[in-house]
């Protein structure tokens, strides 16, 4: 009889599906009122697999459940600048009768872990989990200290989150330089010898805003040419149907420059709907980031169908482009006429910084050394992160969550989307590809 094998030490490929499903499992819907679940269950279990390690998390709760979970991990130098690895725990809403299986189950299903949060970004916050409790299992320092933060309240502007922290507990990000985060480091293949990884190197900036129509009050039958409904319905409409100019920004192009070499041809920045053409499910992304955008999202006014309501109301998400803002509010006036005042719900910055450095030639070699048909480039995020809250002490941000998917797979759509999920595969190589990128940061 032979002699059993010894237990083999658990790697962080091992577990981080079970990290992802176990995150999934925790509903921290976000529905921007507090009236959600919170996020205090999830810091905490985040809070507990670090502290197994031998970290010494800190949880903060800006508002009742809604906490967000800190630690730092001591590098081999901790004379140099540090590094912050962040992500979001809060997840928007999901309707479970839409999706093939409950969005909360972390089902694992035709070779991916389907849930809400899966690719935003309860993927992330799962391989960082698993590779600093890999790293610190074995005894593997970083190079550098490791700031690590998982944060609360991303999806409704990160007020209870990364703001909260940045506004009241900035030491805890005391040397940090330079940070990696969401909605980066995925592939795009392009053919059997070159898959291109989008690292997130810019994001546009945000106005939600509240729009405001006063008119006259009155009975339903009579004629009233001072209706606030007919008024904002019209600037809504001339608002919903208004195609921005395009405005190639430095990051995008970069992009295009990239791509085109990829595919061995020209591309024209006025005839993008030859080059999306050509980018598949990744379109979606890059489409929004050649131009300003304004997408009406709710309206309400009245009470009762027989009375002509005094006030109406509507909500748009803005986005505008790095150095475009001051032309965007302008335009936005002057699609929108004099009678409707605007005033913002939420507002944050653009962000833009350049594809250089040495955390960039970490993010390439570590890609590379996974995925040889790899090539790192730099695009522009349609949407918003915690980045930007980390911008205001200095910290220079890039999206990079490291995913290797097959072709055939809608990511774009799997943001916010019905029926999300993420690869087994595509996680276990996060893993790989972060341990090396620590190693060389």
């Amino acid at each position: 009889m032979s002699e059993s094998n010894p237990a083999r030490t658990i790697t962080g490929e091992d577990e981080v599906v079970d990290l992802c499903r176990d995150l999934i499992r925790i509903d921290t819907s976000n529905y921007g009122d507090h009236s959600g679940p919170g996020e205090r269950a999830a810091a905490e279990y985040v809070a507990e697999k670090l502290a197994e390690v031998g970290l010494e998390p800190q949880i903060f709760e800006s508002h009742k459940g809604r906490a967000s979970t800190v630690a730092r991990i001591e590098g081999e130098d901790p004379s140099r600048p540090a590094l912050l690895i962040h992500g979001h725990t809060d997840v928007v809403p999901a309707n479970a009768d839409d999706w093939t299986y409950h969005p909360f189950s972390g089902e694992i299903a035709d070779g991916c872990v389907w849930g809400r949060g899966a690719v935003d970004m309860k993927d992330m916050d799962a391989m960082t989990l698993a590779v600093v409790r890999d790293r610190l299992r074995s005894g593997r320092k970083p190079p550098r200290d490791v700031v690590l933060a998982f944060l609360a309240d991303e999806e409704a502007g990160g007020v209870y989150g990364a703001k909260h922290l940045v506004r009241n507990h900035p030491e805890l990000f005391e040397g940090v330089t330079e940070g990696i985060g969401e909605v980066g480091g995925f592939s795009f293949t392009v053919n059997e010898n070159l898959r291109l990884y989008l690292v997130e190197t810019a994001q546009k900036g945000m106005h939600w805003m509240r729009l405001t129509v006063e008119g006259t009050a009155g009975h339903g039958s009579m004629t009233n040419d001072d209706n606030a409904v007919t008024e904002l319905c019209e600037a809504v409409g001339r608002l919903g149907r208004h195609k921005f100019p395009i405005r190639v920004t430095k990051t995008v192009r970069s992009f295009l420059d990239e791509l085109s070499d990829a595919l061995g041809i020209p591309l024209d920045p006025e005839d993008m709907e030859t080059t999306l053409a050509r980018l598949g499910g990744i379109a979606k992304l890059i489409g929004a980031t050649l131009r300003n955008t304004a997408a009406p999202t709710m309206l309400g006014a009245g009470y009762k169908v027989n009375v002509i309501p005094g006030q109406a109301t509507a909500h748009v998400d803005g986005r505008f482009l790095p150095g475009l803002e001051e032309e965007f509010l302008a335009d936005l006036d002057r699609i929108l006429g004099p009678k409707v005042k605007r005033e913002d719900v939420h507002a944050d910055k653009a962000l833009e910084t350049s594809f250089d450095g040495a955390l960039v030639d970490a993010m390439q070699s570590a890609l590379r050394a996974e995925d040889p048909i790899a090539r790192a480039v730099p695009y522009c995020l349609s949407g918003g992160t915690d980045a930007k809250s980390f911008d205001d002490l200095g910290i220079r941000c890039f999206g990079f969550a490291p995913l290797r998917l097959p072709p055939e797979l809608d990511f774009a759509g799997m943001f916010h989307g019905v029926d999300e999920r993420v690869p087994v595969d595509g996680l276990k190589f996060g893993v790989r590809v972060l341990d090396r990128f620590l190693d060389q940061s």
